[in-house]
C-alpha cells in the first residue's frame, strides 16, 4: 500500500531551540511528530507560521517579577522557496511569503514557514505574523486565516500533493474552508481529505468566535454566513466545526479519548473520535547517558551528573545551589490555573518542614499566555515566595533547552492538574526517558503509562470521581499527593538507593516501550491517515458492510462522571 502524502498545519512547531516557533506543549508534540516523520522518512509536510518575535522572551525584571518582552528574531538559514500567495482578511489583500525548513537542518521532514512581515504589506497585515496567540482577536482571527488558507496554497503553488490534511486543533480549520472553496462547497470531498486533533477539553482551548467577525476576517475562505453556521454555529466554535468537517478525529490519550467523546457527543454529524496517545521524539529527549542497557550504580552516577549540570545553571539564573544528593522534584509547564503549580505548596508548615530539614528541593518553570492575568499572578506569587523559601526556584524562559535540562536534571516530575482537564500532559514521558520519575494526579497519559510503584506514583483515592467543590477537591489531591512524598518518595529515595533506581529504569523501559513518536506517527499512518487516503466508503458504512460492532478504547470500565 502506498502512503498518503500528509500536510500537517499547526499554529506552533518546537523544532530546535533557535527557531521560536512555539509556545509550550502543543508545539513540543508537534516538534516530536516532524522529529519522527523525518526520522521514518514519512511522505510529510509540516505548515506552520514563522514568528518575527516568536511566542515571548520571559524574564525578570528589576522589581524581581516576571517581565514580558518581545525580541525580532532573525534567521539566515532558512530557504527561502519564492512562494508569494495572497489571502484576504479583514478587508485587506494580505501577502504571505513562505520559508522552508530543509529536513537536514533539524533532522524533521520539510516545514514550510509563513509570513506576512514582508515588504508591501500594511504595518497592520505585518503584525499577523509578529507574536504567536496574539491577544488582539481580529489578529488573532487572521492568523489563523493565513496559516490555513495560505498554507494549502503555499503547498499548491510548491507542487506538494497532499492527499490528507491534519489540523492539529482548531486554529488551522480555515484550510478545510479553503478546500470546500476549491471543492465548491461540496462537504464530502472535503471530509475525505481532513483529519483533526483535539486536544484540551479546557474552554480556552476550544475557540469561539462571533460568526461575523470570522466572515469579514476570510477566516470561511468565501464560504456563506449560512455554511458557517451549519458547520460551527453563530457563536462559531472551531472545534465543533473541525469535527464537521474533518472525517476522522483523535484525542491525545485513552482517557482523553473517554472525555472528548463524552464532550462532544451532543454534535450532530460530527466525525468518529479516536485515541492516538502522545508521544515525544526519545532522539532529540533522551540524553546518551540514559539510553541502553544501564546498570542500577550507572543509571545512578549518570543522574547525579546531570543534576549538578542543571544545579549550575540553577545558581546562576536563581542564585540558589543545589544539592546534587537532595531528592528534587520540579514542576514545569504552562501556567495556567488547572494545572495547579501551586498544589504541592498548599500546606505552608508541612512543606517548609521538608524544605528545611533538606529532604526536598524543588524548582518551577513556565510560561503563561501574555494576556493571562490570572497566570501571570501565579507566577509571580511562586516567584516572590521562592525568594524566602529554602530550597525553592522558580526559573522563567521555560523553552526546548530548558525545559531538556529540567528532565535531565530532576528525580521527580511533578504533575498536578485538576482531572479530567489533562488531555495528555506529555512532558513528563520525555522526563521518564531521562529517569526522572513520574508522579502524577490520575489524569491525562499518567492513566495508561504511570504505573504505581512499579515506575512511578500516581494520586489516587476513594472516591476520585465523586462530586466535590472544588476547594475541597485541591485538599484531598494536596494530601495524597504529600502523603506519597513523604511515606513513599523520600524513604525511598535516601534508603533505597537500589529500589530508586530500579524505578528510574522502568520510567526509561516505559517510556521507551510506548511513549516514543516514532510509534505515535506510525499509529498516526494507520489508523488516520491510510484510512482516508484509501478508503471512499466512511468508517460506519465499512464497519456495516463486514459487520463490526464498534468497541470503546476501555472495554473493562466506564468513566460515567464526566458532566
Amino acid at each position: 500500500m502506498t502512503l498518503p502524502n500528509v500536510a500537517y498545519f499547526s499554529m506552533e512547531i518546537a523544532m530546535d531551540q533557535s527557531l521560536s516557533t512555539y509556545s509550550g506543549g502543543l508545539g513540543f508534540l508537534a516538534g516530536s511528530h516532524m522529529l519522527s516523520a523525518g526520522y521514518l522518512q514519512m511522505p510529510m509536510v509540516g505548515v506552520t507560521m514563522l514568528w518575527s518575535y516568536g511566542y515571548y522572551d520571559q524574564r525578570i525584571d528589576h522589581s524581581g517579577s516576571v517581565e514580558v518582552a518581545y525580541i525580532r528574531k532573525y534567521y539566515d538559514y532558512l530557504t527561502d522557496t519564492g512562494i508569494v500567495v495572497d489571502v484576504d482578511t479583514f478587508g485587506e489583500k494580505v501577502k504571505v511569503k513562505a520559508y522552508r525548513v530543509e529536513p537536514e537542518l533539524f533532522g524533521t521532514c520539510p516545514v514550510y514557514l509563513l509570513t506576512t512581515d514582508i515588504e508591501g504589506n500594511s504595518d497592520w497585515a505585518k503584525s499577523i505574523s509578529h507574536k504567536l496567540y496574539d491577544g488582539n482577536e481580529k489578529i488573532r482571527i487572521a492568523q489563523e486565516t493565513v496559516l490555513g488558507v495560505a498554507g494549502i496554497r503555499v503547498l499548491q503553488a510548491a507542487g506538494y500533493n497532499f492527499d490528507v490534511v491534519h489540523m492539529n486543533e482548531g486554529h488551522a480549520l480555515p484550510a478545510a474552508f479553503e478546500l470546500l472553496r476549491q471543492h465548491n462547497g461540496n462537504l464530502e470531498e472535503v471530509k475525505k481529505r481532513t483529519v483533526f486533533t483535539t486536544h484540551t477539553p479546557v474552554a480556552a482551548g476550544n475557540e469561539v468566535h462571533w460568526v461575523d467577525t470570522l466572515l469579514e476576517g476570510g477566516f470561511f475562505a468565501g464560504a456563506s454566513r449560512d455554511t458557517a453556521i451549519q458547520l460551527g454555529g453563530e457563536n462559531f466554535s472551531l472545534t465543533v466545526a473541525a469535527l464537521r468537517m474533518s472525517r476522522i478525529a483523535n484525542a491525545v490519550s485513552q482517557l482523553h479519548g473517554l472525555v472528548a467523546n463524552k464532550m462532544w457527543e451532543w454534535v450532530d454529524g460530527r466525525c468518529p473520535i479516536r485515541a492516538i496517545t502522545n508521544a515525544v521524539n526519545l532522539h532529540y529527549w533522551q540524553d546518551p547517558r540514559m539510553h541502553g542497557d544501564k546498570t542500577f550504580d550507572q543509571l545512578l552516577a549518570a543522574k547525579r551528573e546531570m543534576k549538578q549540570e542543571l544545579f549550575k545553571y540553577v545558581a546562576n539564573v536563581a542564585g540558589k545551589r543545589f544539592d546534587p544528593d537532595v531528592l528534587t522534584i520540579t514542576w514545569a509547564r504552562r501556567f495556567a490555573d488547572y494545572k495547579r503549580a501551586w498544589l504541592i505548596l498548599m500546606d505552608k508548615d508541612r512543606i517548609n518542614k521538608l524544605l528545611d530539614e533538606n529532604k526536598v528541593q524543588i524548582i518551577f518553570a513556565g510560561k503563561f499566555h501574555p494576556d493571562d492575568v490570572m497566570g501571570k499572578e501565579m507566577f509571580n506569587k511562586l516567584l516572590n515566595r521562592s525568594h524566602t523559601l529554602k530550597n525553592v526556584v522558580v526559573l522563567p524562559g521555560y523553552e526546548l533547552q530548558l525545559s531538556g535540562m529540567l528532565k535531565r536534571g530532576t528525580d521527580v516530575w511533578l504533575n498536578t492538574p485538576l482531572r479530567p482537564f489533562e488531555a495528555s500532559g506529555t512532558s513528563g514521558m520525555s522526563a521518564n526517558a531521562n529517569g526522572a520519575v513520574h508522579l502524577s494526579i490520575y489524569d491525562g497519559w499518567a492513566v495508561e503509562g504511570t504505573f504505581n510503584g512499579i515506575n512511578g506514583y500516581t494520586v489516587e483515592y476513594p472516591g476520585l470521581d465523586d462530586e466535590m467543590p472544588w476547594e475541597e477537591r485541591h485538599w484531598k489531591d494536596h494530601e495524597c499527593l504529600m502523603d506519597i512524598i513523604e511515606n513513599q518518595i523520600i524513604p525511598t529515595y535516601y534508603n533505597n538507593k537500589q529500589e530508586w533506581a530500579r524505578l528510574m529504569r522502568q520510567a526509561i523501559r516505559t517510556s521507551e516501550a510506548y511513549f516514543n513518536s516514532d510509534r505515535m506517527v506510525i499509529e498516526y499512518y494507520n489508523r488516520l491517515y491510510a484510512p482516508i487516503a484509501h478508503d471512499d466508503v466512511s468508517a460506519g458504512e465499512k464497519r456495516k458492510e463486514m459487520n463490526i460492532t464498534e468497541t470503546p478504547t476501555f472495554d473493562a470500565w466506564t468513566y460515567s462522571n464526566i458532566k
